[in-house]
């Protein structure tokens, strides 16, 4: 059995991981908000387990048997984001914190129920694609962020990444959700986008843009 400080450390190094790179203890411990220190005693206690492989300086990544746990606990956290907007009428924008602390205390049975009752979604509330019982993840289409979009386009929103529930409120009241048409009307140099929505026309921070996923709206797919 696996601590739930354990398994947020795997979900996080799944999620900061760019292929073939390994993740800096520093970015981890601030993704984490924890210290530098406390990281690499975790990640040590990873390694003697087998789940992620830690180099001094260099970065910690996980094992394969490290990724399917990460992929178990992403299934449960993406599925409850689910299961509260949908049935429990949870704001999408609310709902990525309460399911961080519920995805430690549901099994897999009633993991793959609340699956089958809300008919084998393949994504969350955000677009985060969501593992099967096979913890294998559907396709997907081949997204650009936001803060790399040129003044003209016209996008539709897929995901929105590495969310905290004040990130994604302050997105949901700018009128930007998983979906959402969006027309890009400027880009500053200094990297703010402005584009405009139903909401009417929003101005989002760089660090903000590079949360959201976008594909053409000519090569949309429903």
């Amino acid at each position: 059995m696996l601590s739930a400080v354990m398994e947020d450390y795997i979900k996080a190094i799944y999620t900061l991981e760019e292929p073939d790179e390994r993740v800096a203890t520093s970015a981890l411990a601030e993704y984490l908000d924890v210290t530098p220190p406390t990281v690499s005693s975790m990640l040590q206690k990873l390694e003697e387990r087998g789940l992620a492989d830690h180099e001094k300086y260099k970065g910690v990544r996980l094992t394969d048997e490290g990724e399917i746990v990460a992929l178990e606990i992403l299934r449960h956290h993406r599925l409850l984001e689910s299961f509260l907007t949908e049935t429990l009428d949870y704001d999408w924008a609310d709902v990525h914190d309460e399911a961080d602390r519920l995805e430690h205390h549901v099994s897999a049975e009633l993991t793959d129920r609340i699956e089958a009752a809300l008919g084998n979604p393949e994504a969350d509330p955000h677009g985060d694609p969501i593992p099967n019982q096979e913890l294998e993840l559907p396709e997907s289409d081949s997204t650009r962020r936001l803060d790399g979009a040129t003044e003209g386009e016209t996008l539709i929103v897929r995901r929105i990444r590495h969310q905290g529930d004040e990130e994604l409120r302050y997105l949901a009241d700018a009128g930007v959700e998983p979906g959402e048409r969006l027309e890009v009307v400027g880009v500053a140099p200094f990297g703010m986008v402005t584009v405009a929505t139903d909401a009417g026309e929003q101005s989002l921070p760089q660090e903000i843009a590079r949360l959201i996923e976008t594909v053409p709206a000519s090569e949309a797919t429903v």
